[in-house]
């Protein structure tokens, strides 16, 4: 339907003309939508049954297909009933015969466990080494009195031979369902296991069904003969991907279907999942089952996939609900077609007043002598005048003196030219409160045209587009929180005074000032006052200079001063002992009082350098040499300071090769209980094989690393290789051994701390109780609620928190209350002046007396003399470590220090 360029469709649509229209289309798609809803209702209800069917059938096969294996198994413990005692060879011509891969799919292998009493172990693995198992061992060794391995595992390839001998008893969830099936005679099933002879990139859950077998062939009626008469048990293990993908291959191919043991929903209890589902994990239909055998209840939940609703999708509603609203729409267009008639004429009164009514530029027509005989309605907006009166205003007096030459010419062009539109020319123009605004326009000379009848002058308004332009060239050039110049205008200004430098030989001073301290004041008052301080520093430091210097901010806590056209070096520092004076003081911010003082660094234009970027990293050198010579004072830069960059730079590439390269290795301590007189426990330290100087200790690159992050790497390595150090003591005998690793106040505050520290004890597998983090004591200068969330979730994991070099700094009492801290060490400097220091000996026993009295234990380090033992054993201190019982060892010298303590004492 085509509308007449006299009726604009808008019109035609207002409800006052097409209400009928608009009612018929109302009904029409009311009645199209609850089609539409019935039919996508219909098709909901077919898909879910369906689904329901599927879900339903993958259940009983995995019943029935258990329920087989459990056969298998009574078959496999009948054998033992009639023969007796089974070997190897004939164990694996049964097993073949049942023929597993072809009609027991999922079955990883069919085995015996035997039980062994422990004096009957040689004989035992003699015996089976001469079978031709030759690498056959029991694994792993526990306390007796009997062991299980499994001695028979078919079919032989190489994945089941690495379980042979491998003593399921040992491990938990094995030992629950053997005692099960032992005291009950049944088959039972174990919990989510990874099987002995998985491979660590193919490793997948698993589950294992035991069955027993008795001595005689008779299953006793007691519990108790039964556990007496128990001769081992035949056993299926099983992968649950190898199980399940076949049932649910053929079942229910387009279905997620996901297992998980003791019917508990987690990450750690899934057994089996498919991995079909959405990318959103979102299904339309899904559905829960309990699987019960064995003793043991497996959650089974089936849920739809995007390709399952592909398959399933009906394309019957699409059709319902496009073809009536295209019905409803032809039936609306129809009426629509009927009202259209009445509505054709109109008149074109008022249609220029319309154009103009919402126009945002003012428009005046003025007759061919200039004077004005209309303006538009948006002049009562942007100039303050009534569009009614524009006739008896006085144009003239309206325009800038200045300007209303230029706005005659353009008048009389447009005169000139009739029709065509003139260049632009802009003037000033007065409002009614007397304002200047600031105006472009065009004239179009239109006298000639109905309607118009005079020369149209369309101005507008730039006065909000050059205020804006003006915020936008503050925001661009100047600090939006100090008002200070950026460090793009500050860049601008420093190279035109390099510049004037140069030519006309005054020196110049540039300044680059960091507050101290400012990012503690930021995190414990938050940023609100962070921002408070920076406003403050930014007015004090415009106050020490003068109007011809410039002060700027470049980011966070750093500000630069620029001062030009100074007599030498002594002028700069007179400005900067002035900015020490006037920023050392205490402001009070959200209610407490804070002191802060500022490190300045200095460097002298020309003298040092003429390029603009050097000149900024020689002030940022000699303001680091300022923080090094304790904060609160000025350097002046010396090509020294360029060379020390130059070497900080080099070590700290040679350290990142080094961490890269793996040149990091850990030498151990041993820790004495003076008690028992024996190692209970070694501290880890980091140590750098360097390819020039040797073994590098930490002393001497930890620093760098803290300053250059590289410290969070590192602190993982060391953490990473203590932990596994602790398995291999584990494995060589030492059980009981903890191992302490020292952390740094930059690793503990990192973000990402507490989960790298679960990450390597879950990767690594050790137990959390056998390691002690060692925290220095400056940690307690942190924000004491963030200290205590880390502390408090690093204590939940079962490891040892120690407080170490107690004695200095500022070690708040208060915090050894509230902190869960299990020890505290005595900083090596008192220890090393006893006996002939009283204060150090004071010091020493009033720690160690405090300790006692706050439950904590206490270790001394650095423990090199007999007195100096001496005295720590008669003040009561608990452990000690030193050169006096070792050096620092490596792996393998530790282990043989380890075995000569147990020979004899190591304190006489």
């Amino acid at each position: 339907m085509t509308i007449n360029k006299e009726l604009p469709l808008r019109k035609l649509l207002k409800f006052r003309h097409a209400w009928i229209a608009w009612l018929v289309l109302l009904v029409a798609v009311t009645a199209t939508l609850l089609l539409w809803q019935v039919s996508i209702r219909l098709v909901e209800d077919r898909t879910e049954a369906h689904f329901r069917t599927q879900s339903l059938q993958l259940k009983t096969a995995i019943e029935e297909r258990l329920l087989n294996y459990e056969q298998v198994l009574a078959g496999s413990s009948g054998l033992f009933a009639v023969a007796g005692d089974v070997t190897r060879d004939q164990w694996r011509d049964y097993v073949a015969k049942i023929d597993i891969d072809r009609y027991y799919p999922g079955i990883q292998g069919i085995g015996f466990v035997q039980r062994i009493g422990v004096r009957d172990m040689a004989d035992h693995i003699s015996s089976v080494r001469g079978e031709g198992v030759y690498n056959y061992l029991v694994k792993p060794l526990g306390t007796g009195p009997y062991y299980y391995p499994m001695v028979y595992l078919e079919p032989g390839n190489n994945r089941n031979r690495r379980a042979l001998g491998y003593d399921a008893f040992s491990d938990p969830v094995h030992r629950v369902a053997m005692e099960r099936a032992r005291d009950e005679a049944l088959p039972t099933v174990t919990g989510s296991v990874v099987l002995v002879q998985e491979a660590m990139a193919e490793d997948q859950a698993g589950f294992l069904m035991y069955y027993p077998v008795y001595q005689g062939g008779e299953i006793p009626e007691i519990r108790a003969e039964r556990r007496m008469m128990l001769a081992g048990y035949v056993f299926s293990a099983f992968r649950m991907n190898n199980l399940i993908d076949g049932i649910v291959g053929l079942i229910s191919p387009f279905l997620d279907v996901r297992i998980y043991d003791s019917g508990v929903v987690g990450r750690d209890t899934l057994m089996y999942g498919s991995n079909l589902g959405s990318l959103d994990d979102d299904a339309s239909f899904e559905l829960s089952q309990t699987i019960s055998h064995g003793g043991r209840d497996w959650l089974l939940q089936t849920r739809s996939t995007p390709a399952f609703d592909f398959l399933a999708a009906d394309p019957r509603p699409p059709i319902v609900l496009g073809s009536g609203l295209a019905i409803s729409l032809l039936m609306c267009l129809f009426v629509l077609a009927l009202i259209r008639s009445r509505l054709i004429a109109q008149t074109s009164a008022g249609r220029y007043r319309a154009i103009t009514e919402g126009a945002a530029n003012v428009t005046l027509v003025m007759d061919r002598h200039g004077a004005p005989l209309y303006a538009s309605p948006s002049s009562r907006d942007i100039l303050g005048f009534n569009p009614d009166n524009v006739t008896i205003l006085e144009f003239q007096e309206l325009v800038h003196q200045e300007d209303w030459a230029p706005l005659q010419r353009g008048f009389a062009e447009a005169i000139r030219a009739p029709g065509k539109q003139m260049p632009v020319v802009r003037a000033r123009i007065r409002d009614a409160e007397g304002q200047w605004r600031d105006m472009e326009g065009t004239y179009t000379a239109m006298l000639t045209v109905p309607g118009v009848n005079g020369v149209v002058l369309s101005l507008r308004d730039l006065t909000q587009l050059k205020a804006a332009q003006s915020e936008l060239h503050r925001l661009a050039f100047y600090d939006p929180l100090t008002g200070l110049a950026n460090r793009q205008l500050f860049r601008d200004r420093l190279n035109h005074a390099v510049r004037r430098c140069r030519r006309n030989g005054e020196p110049a001073a540039l300044m680059l000032l960091d507050l101290d301290g400012f990012k503690r004041i930021n995190d414990t008052l938050g940023h609100d006052a962070g921002d408070e301080l920076l406003q403050q520093v930014a007015q004090w430091l415009e106050g020490c200079v003068r109007e011809e210097d410039s002060v700027a901010r470049l980011g966070g806590d750093e500000f630069v001063v620029l001062l030009s056209r100074i007599s030498g070096p002594d002028a700069a520092t007179k400005v900067a002992e002035t900015i020490l004076r006037r920023l050392c003081q205490r402001i009070r911010l959200n209610d407490h009082e804070v002191g802060i003082t500022v490190s300045i660094g200095i460097t002298m234009i020309p003298h040092d350098s003429e390029d603009t970027g050097t000149l900024m990293k020689y002030a940022d050198l000699a303001m680091y040499r300022a923080k090094e010579l304790g904060r609160n004072n000025y350097q002046f830069f010396t090509p020294a300071m360029n060379i020390k960059a130059a070497r900080r730079l080099l070590q700290q590439e040679e350290l990142s090769a080094a961490l890269d390269g793996d040149r990091f290795v850990l030498h151990y301590q041993p820790k004495i209980d003076l008690a028992s007189e024996r190692v209970i426990g070694v501290e880890a330290f980091l140590r750098w094989h360097h390819p020039e100087k040797g073994l590098v200790s930490a002393q001497q690159f930890i620093h760098l690393a803290e300053e250059t992050g590289l410290i969070v790497q590192l602190g993982e390595l060391a953490l990473r290789q203590a932990c596994i150090q602790v398995q291999a003591l584990e494995r060589a005998g030492f059980e009981s051994l903890k191992m302490a690793v020292n952390l740094s106040v930059r690793q503990l505050t990192d973000s990402g701390f507490l989960d790298m520290v679960r990450q390597v004890i879950t990767e690594t597998g050790v137990s959390p109780e056998r390691l002690e983090l060692e925290m220095p004591a400056e940690l307690l200068n942190e924000d004491p609620r963030m200290l205590r969330e880390l502390l408090v979730s690093l204590n939940d994991l079962g490891v040892c928190l120690i407080l170490d070099d107690f004695g200095t700094g500022s070690c708040s009492l208060v915090a050894l209350q509230q902190l869960p801290l299990d020890v505290i060490k005595i900083d090596h400097r008192f220890i090393r002046d006893i006996p002939y220091n009283v204060s150090a000996t004071d010091v020493a026993s009033a720690v160690i007396a405090l300790a006692k009295k706050l439950h904590l234990t206490v270790v001394a380090e650095g423990v090199e003399t007999l007195q100096q033992l001496s005295f720590l054993k008669s003040a009561g201190c608990a452990q000690c470590q030193g050169n006096l019982f070792s050096y620092p060892l490596d792996e393998d010298a530790l282990i043989g220090f380890l075995i000569r303590q147990y020979e004899k004492p190591l304190i006489s």
